[in-house]
């Protein structure tokens, strides 16, 4: 574990949020190991420190650092309610695994009962409006709940994930949700996260041997094609480039 006196200093740009996020940016781009860029993290978030799970292989490399690094991260998941047995599976074997809690997030009752009401229980596919709908009340405001009283959120975002993750930093403010997110295997390639896997035998979806790269609910996820993006089983209907639920760019696709 390195020496983190190095980086006391970002501690104190308390007053300017977006400086304090490029500064803790550039440290843990200095280090090598994620499970220290984990430990980073808890130490300078200023607070608490949420991990958001979609159990993908990503956010399995992430929980997997989090349990080697010891440090003290809430780890919740969000269930839509429309999940692949599979992916539930995954929350199980995950616990079991590493001993680590992981609490679940369901989506407003109400919500979602007026959202289903007017635009059908399949009602997603009528139009990217509609889907992005379905995404809010599903995920984008349950990830809302989640992170009330978090300094810090931790996801499993990597560069080369997408066209538009391409510029994903270590650390940046979210001026939407008030605290710092940090993305500490942004630059990670596929073929660097899969050999960590295979180094650490970490579980995984069993539907990733499946074809499935990528994995969302079930009615808005399929199998890809080889060569096919990475995200291209994701609203396959949809002919746009960049796809995403909201939960990364709300700043485009969320209501405040």
């Amino acid at each position: 574990m390195p020496n983190f006196a190095a980086f006391t200093s970002v501690t104190s740009f308390v007053g300017d949020r977006d400086h304090h996020a490029s500064v803790l940016a550039a440290a843990l781009g200095q280090l090598q190991q994620v499970e220290d860029r984990i430990a980073l993290i808890a130490a300078h978030a200023g607070g608490a420190v949420a991990f958001s799970t979609s159990l993908g292989l990503e956010d399995q490399a992430v929980f997997h650092a989090i349990h080697v690094s010891g440090v003290n991260v809430d780890i919740f998941t969000l269930d839509t309610g429309r999940h692949f047995p599979e992916t539930l599976d995954t929350i199980e074997a995950s616990v079991q695994r590493y001993g680590l809690p992981i609490r679940v997030i369901a989506p407003n009752a109400l919500d979602l009962e007026a959202l289903v009401k007017r635009d059908g229980i399949n009602g997603f596919r009528a139009s990217v409006d509609a889907r992005k709908a379905c995404c809010d009340v599903r995920k984008v405001q349950p990830l809302r709940r989640a992170l009330v009283g978090a300094r810090g959120w931790i996801t499993g975002l990597r560069r080369d994930q997408a066209a538009g993750r391409q510029d994903v930093p270590f650390a940046a403010y979210d001026h939407d949700l008030g605290l710092l997110k940090f993305n500490p295997i942004a630059d990670w390639s596929l073929a660097e996260l899969e050999a960590y896997i295979v180094k650490h035998d970490i579980p995984v979806n069993a539907l990733h041997a499946r074809g499935f790269p990528s994995i969302g609910c079930q009615p808005c996820t399929r199998a890809v094609a080889p060569g096919e993006d990475i995200r291209a089983g994701r609203w396959w209907w949809e002919n746009l480039d960049g796809k995403e639920c909201g939960l990364h760019n709300r700043h485009k696709h969320q209501k405040a």
